[in-house]
Parts: C-alpha cells; structure tokens; sequence
C-alpha cells in the first residue's frame, strides 16, 4: 500500500508556527478566512488579541501564492497612525514572511527619508507606512500606489483621532478603485463607521468583544490621592519587587519627562517616551524597557497602541485620561498573550469627572483601595453642590466669566431683590434704556453703554477690534 503523504503546510503557516502559534485567536479565526478569499473586513477588537497577525498571515499566503509582478512594486498598503505600531507591524511581516521571498519596508517621519527612499527604488511587496511620511514621499514621485491590490488601515480611530483623516483620504485617492480594503479600529464611534462605509464594500464585520469590555485577566484598583501626592504614592508603590516592569501613563509630554526625571533622582530607572522625542531615543526606550534595563517607562497617550512589549506587570495611570476609551488602550498593554496584569489609577479631587467617564464607558467601578497610613494624603472630597441662588458659580458658568458678587453690606438694586446676579455693578442708569440725568446721553465715537442681556456678546466684539 503507498503510504500518503500530506504537502507541506504555506510557508507563512510555518513560520507562524515557529513563533508559537498553535491555535487562533478568535478574530484571526473570523477574519483569515474572508482576507483570502479576497473580501473586504470591518474588524473591531481590542488590543492585544492577535490583530495584526490576522491580516499579515493571509496576505502573505496571498502574495505567495501568485508571481511577483517584473520590477516589483507596491501590491500591499498598511497605515498605521504612530511610527512605534508601524515598526511593530513591519516586524511582523518580516518574522510571518521569511519563508516567502516577499520584500517589505517600514517609512514614518522623525528620521532620514533616504534609505526609506532607496528601498522604495528597489521595489517592495508591502508597504507600511504613517500618513505623514507617505505624503511626502507621493508628492516627491517616490512612492507610487497606482497598483496597490490590499489597503489596510489598521488602529483607524487613532488615526482619527490624531487628526489623520484627511491625510488618508488624499492617500486612499490615489489608490485604484478596484483593491481590497481591510479596516481594524480598537473602537467603531460614527465617524469610523461612516468612513467604512465610504470605502469598504459588503464587508464582512468581525466584532470580537464589545467595545467597552476591558480585558478579564486585568486586575483593576484605583487610588483616591492628592494630586500634588501622587508621586510619593508611586514611589511606596515601587518597594515592591513585584512590580519589576511598570508602564506609567501621564495626560502631558511635559508630565511624562518631569515624573522620569523625579524617578531617577529616587534611584528608579525610567525613561520618557511621547511624541516629541527623536525616533532613535523612542527605540533605545523601548528597547531598554524590553531587556530590563529600565523598570518604569513613562509614556502618553501617542504611544499607549504602539507599545508591543511582553511581561509587562504593571500599568498605572498616574493622569487619567480625557477620553474614556483611551483608559482601555492603556491597560491593554499589560495581560498580553494571555497572561495576567495589573491596572492601577490614581485619581485627584480634580480628574472625578474623568473616571465617571472611564467607569461608564467600562460599565463597573473600580475598586478602591486606601492609602497606606503617611504616605500622601487622600484627595479631597469634592464640594457640596452650590445651592440655587446661591450667588456660588455653577457648572453653567463654567468657561464663562464669573458673575460680579457684591459686598454683603451693598444696598439692593432699586427692584427690592439684591440677588448677585443682577446687582448693580454698572453706574445708575446703565442698561435701563435712559441715561442718568447726570449723564450726557452718548459720547461722541462710543457706543452706547450695552444692556445687560448683551453684555456679552457686544463687549466681545468690541475686544476683538
């Protein structure tokens, strides 16, 4: 009897199973199938979850499974909103590719363009790129798409959200028509949905976990600390050996350096990484934090979906963040590969509004935990809403000039009612449509003194002359 015998697995298939992959992760199980049959794919899934090797392992199947085109050009586009996920996305189609001869480059700004310039001449299969850099090169005749056959457009609500949407619009203009589109958001808000439904068509929706879900196997815990005891808080909380590769979030680039600075002065190694920094001190940062040199790496938001670093114990939001989801995308770089992960919040008097926000949009509260006993003091507890007439500023007034609170002593206006609001803080007669009797009744290249239902609007013209 001949023995059968079974052909060898693609060669993007076995380099995936030389990285370690056994089994698919539930978006790679929905959505591998539908790139290579050639559809187009809304995907919406948190990080983490296997995302990028979803897409890059059926393409390079794809791509192996026809002739490279005689010289080579660009067949395959991926957008990335940071240059930290476009390195991390090249690394993968080089680790999944090695087996199949395909050629890619990595561009994004902050760096020199020509060696990106000279891999470009020299022709490449796939093509990784942020917006930016990707213009240039376009407008200089470098980087030509004319023949792209897949788009991929990967974290697009960051893109969004850093303000990219019109320079992908003027990238996807110059692609042909006819290609397919793969689209991956952590998160689809309307303005997403309304730019899949411009570009991908009957796309297959692959929806992994509900987007407000944060991941199981985080442990969450939240601090109720003095803003100015943050830092003494933080450093009780690095005693601890267990939290031997911290990940710190601050809302600012100026809070990111100032809380790395503070940090070596304690004797705690820490680096800054945010988007004023040259790309090559964001990879020795990166790199330093991967190999244990550096215990706590203090980032921003810029960086908190490009930071692909296994083993990474602990995050901590020393700022929360103005945007609820963004909270998500922070804890999301701990509990990575399926392993468990801590979240830690710190949160002032001042920041209550934003985590309403967080533990909305995640749908629980997180759990509180005290304060050790001399460490910092607790946040103050917020003020007792104003009663109503009270003459207290309220949320109305918040981002308007305060009203003009007279002294308690003051007599009250001629209606008999002395409520703050309406007390005479103008001369007789202003704003009741006749002028003082001691008054000339206008002056010569002046408005007339405007009422007080207007005092707004007029005075703000006057001041912008």
């Amino acid at each position: 009897m001949r023995r059968s015998v079974s052909p060898p697995p693609p060669p993007p298939l076995r380099a995936g199973r030389e990285e370690g992959y056994e089994h698919p992760t539930p978006i790679q199980k929905q959505t591998i199938r539908p790139v290579l049959e050639g559809r187009d794919v809304l995907g919406c899934a948190q990080t983490g979850t296997g995302k990028t090797a979803a897409f890059a392992l059926p393409i390079l199947q794809r791509l192996h499974g026809s002739p490279a085109p005689s010289p080579r050009h660009v067949r395959v586009l991926v957008l990335s909103p940071t240059r930290e996920l476009a390195t991390q996305i090249g690394d993968s189609f080089a680790r999944y590719g090695r087996h199949t001869g395909a050629r890619h480059v990595t561009i994004f700004g902050g760096v020199g363009q020509n060696p990106q310039a000279q891999a470009l001449r020299h022709g490449v299969d796939i093509l990784v790129a942020t917006p930016g850099r990707l213009l240039d090169l376009m407008q200089q005749r470098i980087a030509r798409l004319d023949r792209v056959e897949i788009l991929v457009l990967d974290e697009a609500d960051r893109m969004l959200d850093m303000g990219f949407i019109h320079d992908v619009r003027r990238v996807i203009a110059a692609l042909p028509k006819k290609r397919q589109t793969l689209l991956f958001s952590a998160t689809l808000p309307l303005d997403i949905q309304s730019l899949a439904h411009d570009l991908l068509h009957h796309p297959v929706r692959v929806e992994v976990t509900p987007p407000t879900a944060t991941v199981d196997k985080i442990a969450q815990s939240l601090y109720h600390v003095d803003r100015q005891g943050k830092f003494a808080l933080l450093c009780h909380l690095l005693k601890d050996p267990a939290l031997r590769r911290m990940l710190v979030f601050t809302r600012t680039k100026r809070g990111a350096n100032k809380l790395a600075v503070q940090l070596n002065r304690s004797a705690v190694k820490a680096d800054a990484i945010h988007g004023n920094k040259a790309q090559g001190a964001r990879e020795r940062a990166l790199e330093d934090f991967r190999n244990g040199h550096c215990r706590v790496l203090v980032a921003t938001d810029i960086a908190s979906r490009g930071i692909d670093v296994e083993e990474i114990t602990h995050v901590v939001n020393y700022d929360l963040p103005d945007v609820p989801e963004n909270y998500v995308h922070r804890i999301g770089r701990t509990a990575r590969a399926g392993a468990e992960g801590n979240a830690i919040a710190f949160c002032s008097a001042e920041e209550r509004g934003e985590l309403m926000g967080v533990e909305r949009f995640i749908g629980m509260r997180i759990p509180h935990r005290p304060i050790p006993a001399g460490v910092a003091a607790p946040a103050l507890a917020p003020p007792a809403h104003p009663a109503r007439n009270s003459g207290a500023p309220s949320r109305a007034h918040y981002g308007r000039p305060v009203p003009h609170t007279p002294h308690p002593d003051a007599a009250p206006s001629s209606g008999g009612h002395a409520h703050p609001r309406h007390a005479p803080a103008h001369p007789p007669g202003h704003g009741t449509g006749h002028p003082p009797s001691h008054a000339p009744s206008h002056t010569p290249g002046r408005s007339a003194a405007p009422s007080p239902s207007n005092r707004f609007g007029r005075h703000r013209r006057r001041g912008r002359r």
